[in-house]
């Protein structure tokens, strides 16, 4: 397939915004505290020969238009284009195959791009390592790059992957797809090898107990607190308890538990996590003026309450005992990645764990009063993310991106720990890396019949 000429590529200039030398210049190196062992590939001047790169696309008929563009760019004055040129079918790519690669090593690629008209970036725009043996066949299934970051109109996206053990060489593949009036342009590719990167632990811990014959909802706290002080001997990062626990084996209704957040058992429960010095996550029976929800806070290292969430799906139960269903699905932000939490009936629906995923969440707790396992692990396998559980009749436990109990607490167990690596890349035979595929897979973009505003 030919190189569309800059007389051609006129005609699409009502795609593009002209950058001239805007960006020439611009520091797109390693960033601060990013080692290489070796750099196998750094193009970002494509004017002799496109710099050794070919484009590819499976048939005539679906492939977009493709150019080396010498008015958009963001270093050396060219960079790669490709146009969908009004087909909704198309996909194709700039590849170039590097060699000099060795098995069970640490590689990165960084890759700039800049989209004009593509609405799904994240199905549509896409980079990737194809790992290729001695012969040129593939050895494994390609790792995506998922990592986006904005370079003022440019965006970087990156990833560190380790090269499957029989790997020789790997094809770099930028990619755009099914975007009929969609126009994208790549520049400054950069593939090194690097060192094995740290891995980004985290210690979770989660609490079966299920209070009877207490009294008043500062009983029921007072004894979650002393199970909070019995976990801090496992020095976790962040603990989960169970739903509603200021109305739990106590003979009050929704209404009458409800209580405002912050509030008593928000400071009760603070005072503990900074003693320690872990977060905590909590599910709370909350008042807000007329309204009461059912809610499960984050409290932070320091004692202070970082944010709530407020269940969105509440069963019948909940709304004749007088709850209000919450309108959003926030994600937070702590010190070890980002954390989403749900609440009992919200496993039943795919939407709410969907949603925190989508929205970067690392881990998932989910404090429950009874529910349905063969649910959660699903949740867990859906988007590829650890879910935590703290349940009354619904098990305790801590389940992985594949849908396996790592851990369940019991009677005889009621405080579980287990230390993970958020970044560990859980590879599935004939699948690969399914959290990066999700990523790149999942059809945001299709909208669900029956969904309406």
């Amino acid at each position: 397939m030919e190189v569309m000429e800059l007389r051609t590529a006129m005609v699409f200039l009502g795609l593009m915004v002209v950058c001239g030398a805007g960006f020439g210049g611009e520091s797109v190196g390693p960033g601060p505290g990013e080692k290489v062992i070796a750099t196998l590939l750094h193009a970002h001047d494509w004017s002799a020969d496109r710099g050794g790169w070919q484009t590819w696309s499976q048939r005539n008929e679906i492939a977009p238009k493709f150019w080396v563009d010498r008015k958009v760019f963001l270093k050396d004055k060219s960079s790669l284009a490709i146009y969908g040129a009004g087909n909704p079918a198309i996909y194709g790519r700039w590849q170039k195959t590097v060699g000099e690669i060795k098995g069970e090593k640490w590689y990165r690629l960084t890759a700039h791009y800049r989209p004009k008209n593509v609405p799904y970036e994240r199905q549509h725009v896409i980079a990737r390592l194809d790992w290729l043996d001695a012969k040129g066949k593939r050895v494994e299934q390609p790792d995506y790059l998922t990592r986006v970051s904005k370079r003022g109109e440019w965006k970087r996206t990156e990833g560190t992957f380790q090269s499957p053990k029989n790997a020789r060489a790997v094809k770099i593949e930028l990619t755009l797809a099914w975007s009929p009036e969609g126009a994208l342009w790549w520049d400054d590719v950069r593939l090194a090898e690097v060192p094995q990167p740290k891995p980004r632990t985290v210690t979770l811990a989660t609490i079966f107990c299920r209070p009877r014959g207490n009294k008043s909802s500062p009983e029921n706290i007072r004894q979650f607190c002393a199970m909070l002080e019995r976990a801090a001997g496992e020095h976790p990062d962040i603990v989960c308890l169970p739903e509603a626990i200021n109305m739990v084996g106590i003979r009050l209704s929704y209404v009458e538990a409800a209580e405002p957040i912050p509030g008593p058992s928000t400071k009760a429960l603070g005072e503990v996590a900074r003693r320690f010095g872990f977060y905590v996550v909590a599910g709370l029976l909350e008042r807000d003026g007329k309204r009461v929800y059912n809610t499960a806070v984050l409290i932070g290292r320091d004692g202070n309450l970082i944010g709530k969430y407020r269940k969105v799906y509440i069963p019948r139960e909940e709304v004749e005992g007088g709850a209000t269903p919450g309108d959003s699905f926030p994600v937070f932000e702590t010190d070890f990645g980002r954390i989403g939490m749900m609440i009992c009936w919200d496993l039943q629906y795919a939407d709410p764990a969907r949603a925190l995923a989508a929205n970067g969440a690392d881990v998932i707790f989910l404090p429950i009063w009874g529910g349905n396992v063969t649910l959660a692990k699903a949740r867990a396998i859906e988007n590829q993310i650890y879910l935590v559980t703290s349940g009354y009749d619904m098990p305790t436990f801590i389940i992985n991106p594949l849908g396996e109990i790592v851990t369940q607490a019991s009677k005889n167990k009621p405080v579980i720990c287990e230390t993970i690596d958020l970044d560990r890349r859980l590879k599935q035979p004939w699948l690969g890396d399914m959290k990066a595929r999700f990523w790149k897979e999942w059809r945001a973009d299709v909208k669900m019949p029956g969904w309406s505003k």
